[in-house]
């Protein structure tokens, strides 16, 4: 089994191309086949700089091993279309040759003006016979205009009359009358092939066993199934899948880049531009890396989107997506990109990490607020945060307090439990958390509990206050564990000046 991964480099990769990948990457696993990775740079108008490096970094931080491409090499190369330039030429002109295939020397001009006649003009087999092209001009005429070098494109010569089925694996038997097929241009007048001719010799060249694509290219499926036929390659066409659409949040069409400032949250696996290349298209994203996300969690997200494993299981980590993986339990239907689900998956997988494995993670998060705590302390601290944030930018964010004495004091809730009756509760506390000798969570914590019975103070009293006065807010790790990770001296100093605040507040 060989499949191939084939963006085009024209800016960043959206992340429904890295669930197209995925769901690649998975079948090929679970086959023991290839995944390739293909960049399709016919269209040079459209290209841009550092596109490509950008696709290759976002398959390697989503952990899609690459078995070939432009980087690795491989039997089948060149991996690049541009580089593949003369191979397509022969495949267009064989096509010309036996009929199945004819110049076109329609100039722009003329194009626009059928257009402007009939709003609904397509070049097809009704239109081709009274335009400027092979089939209605003299053979003599054809090879003069060759000869001079005038511009023209070679299009497919659609048959008039009958029908291609074809089977996707995923949506059944799909049924395409010829009549209503345009005859797409297979060549264009730079010498370039597009999509649909390139795309069909590669893949045979390729021996690509297996296309499994987005769902808009379904009805180019058609002229694909011809191109096949029409080169003899049909008894080894690959079999088709073709995958649902990816929906904005609110489930009213295709999730589209603008999406993703539209509704606050990423929608590509990496930012563009990347930090550390200088070409810029005029748009600037956040990517799923730099919002906090672990690459695990993105892809166990993706993965759930237009596929099921047939179980109320969600949580799979790679090994366990190859194994349950197949393409029959795709959907048809698209599927809604649910960003509050996407960062639930994250928060599951950062439970799952060891605290030093976090640590390294946060690590250079907090290094650049000018954070630099000791390895010890950052560990400890991801231990008592990481079941509190959904993401890893919120270590720093929401655990501020941990690495500052400045905190954002909760004035509402200070106001509610602060009087005058509970002032002398309070420095009592003050004064046992002074005398201790033990910060261990668990130790002080039953000492504390014991002193409070002995004195007569309820919990409720003080706790929220510590709470308050630790952290500036209700929010946050037991208290006894913040005493244990600040130390003593420093939950001493900080009880002590927020009595000055609560003061202050009545």
């Amino acid at each position: 089994m060989r499949v191939r991964f084939a963006p085009s480099p024209t800016g960043a990769l959206h992340i429904g191309g890295i669930r197209t990948a995925l769901f690649n990457y998975l079948l090929a696993k679970k086959h023991g086949g290839k995944f390739i990775l293909r960049i399709e740079d016919t269209d040079q108008n459209r290209f841009v700089p550092g596109a490509e490096e950008y696709i290759t970094e976002a398959l390697k931080w989503c952990g899609l091993a690459l078995d070939e491409s432009p980087e690795l090499g491989g039997a089948f190369g060149p991996y690049r279309q541009s580089e593949r330039k003369p191979i397509y030429r022969q495949y267009a002109e064989k096509l010309v040759k036996e009929g199945n295939a004819y110049y076109a020397f329609d100039t722009n001009e003329q194009l626009e003006a059928a257009r402007a006649q009939d709003p609904n003009f397509i070049y097809n087999h009704k239109s081709r016979s009274t335009a400027c092209n092979s089939l209605t001009l003299p053979a003599a005429e054809v090879e003069q205009r060759l000869a001079a070098g005038e511009n023209y494109v070679i299009r497919l010569k659609v048959p008039t009359e009958g029908r291609i089925v074809i089977n996707d694996l995923i949506r059944g038997e799909v049924v395409f009358e010829n009549n209503l097929i345009d005859d797409k241009v297979i060549l264009k007048s730079d010498g370039m092939p597009t999509y649909h001719l390139a795309n069909i010799v590669d893949d045979h060249l390729m021996q690509i066993t297996h296309v499994i694509r987005g769902e808009e290219w379904l009805p180019s499926t058609a002229h694909h199934v011809l191109l096949y036929r029409f080169l003899g390659w049909e008894s080894t066409m690959p079999s088709f899948s073709h995958l649902p659409l990816i929906l904005k949040p609110n489930g009213n069409g295709k999730l589209s880049k603008r999406d993703g400032a539209k509704f606050n949250m990423p929608v590509f696996p990496l930012s563009w531009p990347l930090d550390n290349h200088e070409h810029f298209d005029g748009d600037n994203f956040t990517g799923f890396r730099e919002a906090g996300f672990l690459p695990e969690a993105v892809i166990n997200f993706l993965a759930m989107l237009g596929w099921s494993s047939g179980t109320d299981k969600e949580i799979f980590n790679m090994d366990e997506l190859v194994e349950s993986f197949s393409i029959e339990k795709i959907h048809k239907a698209g599927a809604r990109f649910d960003f509050d689900k996407a960062k639930w998956f994250n928060h599951q997988y950062i439970q799952l990490k060891s605290n030093s494995e976090l640590a390294g993670l946060v690590k250079p998060l907090l290094s650049e607020k000018g954070i630099t705590p000791t390895d010890e302390y950052l560990e400890r601290f991801c231990g008592l945060m990481k079941n509190r944030v959904n993401v890893l930018s919120e270590f720093a964010s929401v655990g501020y307090y941990f690495f500052t004495r400045d905190l954002n004091y909760d004035f509402e809730t200070i106001k509610k439990k602060w009087n005058t009756e509970v002032s002398p509760k309070w420095n009592d506390v003050i004064g046992f958390i002074e005398r201790a000798g033990e910060t261990e969570s668990a130790v002080l914590e039953s000492k504390f509990k014991d002193h409070l019975n002995e004195s007569g103070i309820k919990p409720g009293e003080i706790l929220p206050l510590m709470r308050l006065a630790l952290a500036g807010t209700m929010q946050g790790p037991g208290v006894f564990e913040m005493i244990e990770l600040l130390g003593k001296d420093d939950s001493i100093e900080r009880m002590h000046k927020a009595t000055s605040v609560f003061n202050e507040s009545i």
